[in-house]
C-alpha cells in the first residue's frame, strides 16, 4: 500500500521510466485512448509476453494512482490519487467503477485534509476503511528526504489513524486510533476481521481486530517491518511482506530509522501464516524488494511485485509463486513499474498500477485486465 513504499518505488521507477522512455518493449504501442465504453476495448497496452492478461485497459489518466482494490461484489474500485488536476497536493481516497474515469473527476471519499492511504471496501460495499493523518493537521505532512545515510526511506507518520466512512465521505468514524502509526487495513473475505499494521507495541507489526474494532490481537512479533497484509479467500490465512534485519549493524540501522519515523523498504520478502499468526512460512527468498502480495483466487498461489530481476532495482514487475515458493513466474513485463496487483473476488479480473506507456513521464495509472490462468 502506498504509504508503505509507493513513494520510494516511484522514486526508483521514475528513473527507469525516463531511461527507457524511448525504447518500448514488446508490441504495446500505447494507442489506447482510454475509451471505457466496453470491457472489450482494444487490447493495445499488453506486452506479448503477458499471456495472463486479456483486454488490458487503462482506468486513470494523470498523477499517481495506486492501491486500487475491488469491492466485494467486484463491481467497483477504491483507490488513492494525488492528481494535481483535481486540486490535490497529496493522496486522497476515491472510488470508480470498472469503466474508469477518462475525462471526469471521480468522487472523493476522504475529507481532503491531511494525507490518506490504504483504502479498502467494508462488507456490504457501502463503506470504506482507510487511514488518514487529518487529526494531526489539515495540511499534508512533510515528506522526508528520499535518502537518509545513502539509503532510500519512506515515512511512518505517527498521525495515521484508521477510519470508516460511507461512499459519500460522510458519517466518518474512527476505527483504530491511538499514539503511533495505524494504517494498511484490509478486510477478510469472510467479513469478520480486519488486519492492519501498527507501531502500538513498539515495532511495525500486524494486528487484527473484529469488524467493529474490538478484540485487538497482535499477529507478528519479530523485529522488522510487517505490513501490507491480505486475508486468503477463505479468511483463514494472511499474506504480507516483511523485512528481517539480522546483523547487529542492520538491526541498529532499522531501530535508528524507526525512532525517526522512517523505514528502509529495499529488502523485503513475502510471508504467509494462519490468521492468528501461527504456522508462519517465508514464501520468497529471492532478495531485493518483494512486496504488494495478494492471493490467487485458488488460495494456492501468491501474486506480488518485485524488482529482483532489475540490476539497479529500478524496474518492478508482477510475479506469481506457489505457496511452497516453487513455480515462480513473471506475469508483467514493463520496463518501469508494475505493482499493487489484486484479483477481483469473482476471479475474472486483475487490477494493478503501472507506469506503462505514460509518455516518458512519472504518472502512475490504474490498469485492469481480464485474467487468463
Amino acid at each position: 500500500m502506498k504509504s508503505k513504499i509507493f513513494t520510494l518505488f516511484l522514486a526508483l521507477s521514475s528513473l527507469s521510466v525516463l531511461y527507457f522512455s524511448s525504447c518500448k518493449q514488446g508490441g504495446g504501442n500505447g494507442s489506447n485512448t482510454g475509451d471505457s465504453d466496453s470491457l472489450n476495448a482494444a487490447d493495445t497496452l499488453r506486452y506479448p509476453q503477458e499471456k495472463h492478461f486479456k483486454n488490458l485497459r487503462q482506468l486513470t489518466f494523470g498523477g499517481n494512482n495506486a492501491e486500487a482494490y475491488f469491492s466485494f461484489d467486484s463491481k467497483n474500485l477504491v483507490f488513492q490519487s494525488d492528481n494535481p488536476e483535481w486540486g490535490l497536493s497529496c493522496d486522497q481516497i476515491f472510488t470508480m467503477d470498472l469503466k474508469g474515469i477518462k475525462g471526469i473527476n471521480p468522487p472523493m471519499i476522504s475529507n481532503g485534509k491531511g494525507r490518506t492511504t490504504c483504502s479498502y471496501y467494508m462488507p456490504g460495499n457501502q463503506e470504506i476503511i482507510y487511514a488518514s493523518t487529518h487529526l494531526g493537521g489539515d495540511s499534508c505532512p512533510a515528506v522526508p528526504p528520499r535518502l537518509v545515510g545513502g539509503k532510500y526511506v519512506w515515512p511512518i507518520y505517527d498521525t495515521y489513524d484508521i477510519y470508516i466512512t460511507d461512499l459519500k465521505g460522510e458519517n466518518t468514524r474512527p476505527f483504530i486510533t491511538g499514539p503511533g502509526y495505524d494504517a494498511e487495513a484490509t478486510v477478510s473475505p469472510a467479513g469478520d476481521r480486519v488486519v492492519f499494521t501498527s507501531t502500538r507495541s513498539g515495532d511495525l507489526e500486524l494486528w487484527t481486530a473484529n469488524i467493529d474494532g474490538s478484540d485487538l490481537k497482535q499477529v507478528t512479533d519479530e523485529l522488522g517491518y510487517d505490513g501490507g497484509a491480505f486475508f486468503s479467500p477463505d479468511g483463514k490465512k494472511l499474506v504480507w511482506r516483511a523485512s528481517r534485519p539480522k546483523t547487529d549493524e542492520d538491526v541498529a540501522a532499522y531501530k535508528d530509522l524507526l525512532n525517526q519515523g522512517l523505514v528502509q523498504p529495499s529488502e523485503l520478502e513475502i510471508f504467509v501464516a494462519d490468521a492468528d499468526g501461527s504456522n508462519k512460512q517465508q514464501i520468497t527468498h529471492i532478495g531485493k524488494a518483494n512486496w504488494a502480495p495478494y492471493w490467487h483466487p485458488s488460495g494456492e498461489k501468491i501474486i506480488f511485485a518485485s524488482n529482483h530481476l532489475s540490476e539497479k532495482g529500478r524496474g518492478f514487475n508482477i510475479f506469481l509463486v506457489n505457496l511452497d515458493g516453487s513455480g515462480l513466474e513473471q506475469i508483467s513485463f514493463d520496463s518501469g513499474f508494475d505493482a499493487f496487483p489484486m484479483f477481483s473476488f469473482d476471479g475474472k479480473y486483475l487490477v494493478f498500477s503501472s507506469n506503462r506507456f505514460n509518455g516518458g513521464g512519472r504518472d502512475t495509472n490504474v490498469f485492469i485486465a481480464e485474467w487468463v490462468d
